[in-house]
């Protein structure tokens, strides 16, 4: 669980530092988010999440550590445009606010003694419709469906951090001391990054307040 949480701290890192970077770089973020490559940005996580998922059995444990890094960095890249949107206030509430509802979470499914995969239909289906209506409202622009998924979405992620935390210490019982440990760790880093992720940018868009 330790390797767990250190590789998914290392990833958020190296997603800020690349954010920070292209934002503050005009020679980076007009190409990117003055034409249209913002669509590959934007998209390109969700594509390297299925690619992950499907290619991880077959990678070295070295392999997916990098796979893993190149996914934070291209976050990286498709999060810089928050920093042109939002004020530095705003984003720092919504990260604090989402760090702190992901730690009470995460803690509370790795003690509770509640059987969470009861949950577990119910909480992929919500993701998968969260995901679906989001990429609908990417070209709908609706600002009163973008609330209703931001809400929608902060719960459905706030359910998955316990579940997940419950799941990867189940999951460590059963494989501690095999080969597939720290692939373990890898996939449940990735996990907890894309809940902690995803529970900052709703929040975000839910409290941010916008440049003017």
């Amino acid at each position: 669980m330790l390797g767990i949480y250190r590789t998914m701290a290392l990833g958020l890192g190296l997603t800020g530092l690349v954010a920070l970077l292209v934002a503050s770089t005009p020679a980076l973020y007009g190409p990117i988010f003055g034409t249209p490559l913002k669509w590959v940005a934007m998209l390109a996580p969700l594509a390297f999440v299925f690619f992950f998922t499907f290619r991880i059995d077959r990678m070295t444990v070295a392999g997916a550590r990098t796979a893993f890094f190149a996914f934070a960095a291209v976050m990286g890249v498709s999060m810089a445009s928050i920093f042109l949107v939002f004020t530095d206030l705003s984003i720092a509430t919504a990260f604090f606010a989402a760090a702190a509802l992901f730690l009470g979470l995460s803690l509370w499914g790795y003690t509770t003694k509640t059987d969470l995969s009861r949950f577990s239909t119910f909480l992929m289906i919500g993701l998968f419709a969260v995901i679906a209506v989001s990429l609908v409202n990417l070209f709908i622009g609706s600002s009163l469906l973008q609330t209703a998924i931001s809400v929608a979405g902060v719960l459905v992620f706030t359910g998955l951090t316990a579940w997940d935390t419950q799941r990867l210490k189940s999951e460590y019982l059963a494989y501690a001391g095999t080969q597939g440990t720290e692939k373990l760790a890898i996939m449940g880093a990735l996990s907890l990054y894309l809940n902690l992720i995803n529970l900052f940018q709703l929040l975000l868009q839910l409290i941010g307040q916008r440049e003017e």
